[in-house]
């Protein structure tokens, strides 16, 4: 199988090497505004390295993974699609829903296969917590809890650009939210605070942001985020049901210290970030990639999912902006 890769950035340059390692792809062909950096992803993985998207298309391949800049999204969906090919593109397809709606049009309108990036699906800590939900083991649902935090700011450059906590950051939450228990939101309150470093404040964004969400039977769900958690990267659902709960993301690495005198201590090696968390979960995802390529697979995170979780975390924007409750109906492309 021949495989275009467009984009040869931080997570890019790791999909180049997932593909070219993996034994279904028989040729990777990768592309990058800059040249060079796409030259040296084509040196170290064997890959070959062209001048654009449209020589990727223009290569006879199989198929097409997107790893470009997020405002180049939706575009490169588009272009793909009317090419006929199968495309896995990183979140989100784009930063507001009208971009994103224009995109899935045009997957629709191919005919198309549309395969999103929301890595945490393919993690056996959050497939453990469905299977448990969805088996009924924890009982009635009551409550869950999930934080995402980031070892340390992006840089100030990326903020502009990234649209903010809640779609950047917090999506994955809002994703991952749904796929563990089968729920749809109702309504959400946020609020944010930009009172670290001056750059988020410059940039309109927060550096720490929470949610109330509420599912669809009830269930009350929190969602945390942060930008400047200094310990390491914290990725952790919990899950509390009226006869049991559980945790996603609590390991030898979770940088978390007790403060009980027979508490766990601080772990020597936390996470420092996504890739290492959810090295095996990029693995995983991009080979069911290829096996939906194959028709070996049903697609399982559809475009469609990217909006679902887009529309929470605009909701909570809207939230935070006007200090009040919002609920999904409020927002179009229900």
């Amino acid at each position: 199988m021949r495989i275009g890769l467009i984009g040869t950035g931080r997570i890019g340059s790791f999909h180049a090497g997932v593909l070219a390692r993996h034994p279904g792809v028989d040729t990777l062909v990768v592309t990058d505004p800059d040249a060079a950096r796409a030259a040296q992803v084509a040196g170290r993985t064997g890959a070959t390295a062209v001048a654009s998207a449209a020589d990727v298309l223009g290569a006879g391949v199989d198929a097409v993974v997107i790893a470009s800049a997020t405002s180049a999204h939706a575009e490169l969906i588009g272009r793909v699609a009317r090419a006929g090919l199968p495309a896995f593109c990183e979140k989100p397809i784009a930063l507001d829903l009208p971009g994103t709606l224009g995109a899935l049009r045009e997957v629709d309108r191919a005919g198309s296969v549309l395969q999103l990036g929301f890595m945490r699906r393919f993690d056996p800590g959050y497939a453990a917590a469905r299977a448990a939900v969805r088996g009924g083991a924890l009982g009635r649902l009551h409550t869950v809890r999930a934080t995402t935090s980031d070892a340390a700011p992006p840089p100030a450059a990326y903020l502009p650009l990234s649209g903010g906590l809640f779609r950047d950051c917090l999506v994955h939450d809002f994703d991952i939210l749904r796929w563990v228990t089968g729920r749809e939101v109702t309504e959400v309150y946020a609020t944010g605070s930009d009172a670290g470093h001056p750059m988020f404040r410059a940039a309109g964004d927060v550096d720490t942001a929470a949610a109330l969400l509420t599912l669809d039977d009830g269930t009350l769900a929190t969602a945390t985020a942060t930008r400047c958690n200094g310990a390491g990267y914290d990725v952790r659902m919990e899950l509390a049901g009226e006869q049991d709960q559980i945790t996603v993301g609590l390991d030898d690495r979770t940088p978390i210290t007790s403060a009980e005198p027979k508490g766990p201590a601080a772990p020597d090696k936390p996470w420092p970030g996504f890739l290492e968390r959810f090295a095996a979960a990029y693995e995983a995802e991009l080979d069911a990639f290829v096996r939906v390529v194959r028709g070996e697979l049903a697609n399982p995170c559809d475009g469609r999912e990217a909006l679902h979780a887009l529309r929470i975390a605009e909701a909570c924007e809207l939230s935070r902006r006007e200090r009040r409750p919002v609920l999904m109906t409020e927002l179009a492309g229900g």
